[in-house]
């Protein structure tokens, strides 16, 4: 079984993808870069950037009924780490009153848009 999450309630995709992808146990949450649901950057600010990130992935999960509390594994990605004490300040807050998900942190050379971040995840149903 395979369904395709959509919602206006995020970005739309940017490309040949879709926000998230449905299997009989696990959500698979494309990355979600910092944009309004207008398609516009929200700001500068490397944790204004995290929380949107975040908020995105949490309003496609709500589509199905879930919230950030399913979700067990994260990837972020940092055009610099030097951001990432201020970008884990956010993430911190954000899942401050769930069990944190599993975490991957890389740095990367290039963002889609020339974002600071883009947040992928893994969540549960269930």
């Amino acid at each position: 079984m395979k369904e395709s999450i959509k919602t206006n309630d995020a970005p739309q995709a940017i490309g040949p993808y879709n926000q998230g992808i449905i299997t009989s146990q696990f959500i698979f949450l494309s990355g979600q870069i910092p944009f309004d649901l207008k398609g516009n950057l929200i700001s500068d600010d490397i944790k204004k950037q995290t929380l949107q990130c975040l908020t995105n992935l949490e309003n496609i999960l709500k589509t199905k009924k879930l919230d950030k509390s399913c979700i067990v594994k994260t990837t972020i990605f940092l055009k610099d780490m030097n951001d990432f004490t201020l970008m884990n300040e956010e993430y911190s807050k954000f899942f401050n009153d769930t069990i944190y998900p599993a975490r991957s942190t890389v740095e990367v050379s290039r963002l889609p848009k020339d974002v600071k971040i883009e947040i992928e995840a893994i969540a549960i149903i269930g």
